[in-house]
């Protein structure tokens, strides 16, 4: 089977390596891909929107699954493009349809689909420019801190948790007012802020079945003891030591099979990876968010620790199966520390060349802001370089990961030296 990816970050250099696992995997293909995606397939030069020139590579290199990374193909309907086109009827697409991936384009959908299926979520309220006054006066009803999200998709970076009522009143007017996120924050979600420890749990679905992925947590803040701007994600721990079967249970129960059930009940077309961040709050879990796709850079240790096919699983996803194809986990730990450019997650500069690559040992380096030129590795993004390693847990597993960051050199390097702080109590 000829599969290609789109994407060219950390999350595609995981899937794509655990995918050329596979001996049902004859040809793979990364469009746009990066330097690390070259020792796994063959990089394309296609952005992930050009819906045209994907179509184009699907004929010249006989794909026969599309396995979208990023979330703004499947927001802007990549799925439906290939749907209405009788040619590529036989084409499987890992992801879903433009209607269902609102579950991550629009937190407001997503809040309202939550509500509707009974799925546990903090307390919220939605406003625009209009209603600007009223999202003062909701701001005024809720205990600090306040939680502010943009509905629309602002990279990672559209939510602020403010501990200032007017601070975060302000907040408010530049996001509606002053488009801060542009068009992303014409609609703003107020959320009631939860107190505990925040996880994600990872579903792949048919849309009636699903199986339960490796679950992870991930840390987003750039500053060490989660402190300063958000970001992409700053380094990931999997599995969660806080994770008991009670718990594992109510996710399960109250959260998992609420949100497919809810699938399955609304008619939403949906064959791919469902991203559920939750808090847990005395034990008892709300969801956050939702996204339509793998998270990144949690993808850099759920990969490493799925045991069985990946290709087998997504094949019964995508013909509606999933019941048949139960996915086999890794005992062992994984975690994942990322590399990222100087100044990230504001302005920094790429093309700094990176050695140290042939100095790595027993780890996995996914590539996530990269390129080659002319036989050398440059930086290409704010976030670089995700150095995953297995272990025996996760202060081992993070162990080596430490050990191999240190080994990457490149003007500028910089990554945060805590992952798995909050942790170390478990």
């Amino acid at each position: 089977m000829n599969i290609l990816i789109l994407g060219s970050g950390g999350r595609e250099h995981a899937i794509a390596w655990k995918l050329k696992q596979s001996p049902k995997t004859s040809n793979l293909y990364i469009a746009p891909g990066n330097a690390g995606t070259i020792d796994v397939g063959t990089n394309l030069n296609i952005g992930v929107s050009d819906f045209n020139a994907i179509a184009d590579c699907v004929k010249k290199h006989h794909i026969r699954m599309i396995v979208v990374g990023p979330e703004a193909p499947l927001v802007e309907g990549i799925v439906d493009f290939f749907r209405s086109k009788n040619e590529f009827s036989e084409l499987k697409i890992i992801g879903p349809a433009k209607y269902g991936a609102q579950l991550e384009g629009s937190k407001e959908f997503a809040k309202d689909f939550m509500i509707r299926n009974q799925v546990p979520t903090a307390r919220f309220k939605s406003f625009t420019a209009s209603t600007l006054t009223e999202g003062y006066s909701f701001l005024e009803s809720l205990n600090s801190p306040y939680v502010l999200k943009a509905d629309g998709l602002a990279g990672g970076k559209g939510v602020l948790i403010l501990n200032d009522l007017d601070e975060a009143k302000s907040e408010l007017k530049s996001m509606l007012v002053d488009a801060k996120f542009g068009a992303a924050s014409s609609n703003v979600v107020i959320e009631e802020y939860l107190d505990g420890i925040e996880m994600s749990v990872f579903v792949l679905t048919d849309g009636v079945n699903y199986q339960i992925l490796p679950e992870a947590k991930d840390y987003k803040r750039i500053g060490e003891g989660d402190t300063g701007l958000n970001t992409g994600g700053m380094g990931a721990v999997s599995p969660v030591p806080f994770m008991n079967d009670e718990l594992s249970e109510r996710i399960k129960n109250k959260v998992v099979e609420p949100s497919v059930n809810g699938l399955k009940k609304e008619k939403i077309d949906y064959k791919g990876f469902l991203f559920i961040g939750l808090m847990i709050v005395d034990n008892q879990p709300f969801v956050i968010e939702y996204n339509v796709r793998m998270g990144d850079p949690e993808t850099e240790v759920v990969m490493p620790r799925i045991k069985s096919d990946l290709v087998d699983h997504l094949n019964a996803c995508a013909d509606g199966k999933l019941n048949e194809s139960p996915i086999e986990f890794e005992e062992n730990a994984a975690t994942t520390v990322m590399l990222v450019a100087e100044g990230y997650p504001e302005a920094y500069e790429k093309g700094k060349e990176m050695t140290g690559f042939d100095h790595l040992v027993d780890c996995l380096a996914f590539h996530a802001g990269t390129k080659e030129t002319s036989g050398k590795i440059l930086t290409n993004g704010g976030r670089i370089l995700a150095i995953s390693a297995l272990g025996e847990n996760f202060k081992d597993a993070l162990a080596k990961s430490y050990r191999n960051a240190d080994r990457i050199l490149y003007q500028g390097k910089y990554y945060r030296k805590d992952i798995g702080f909050d942790l170390m109590k478990y």
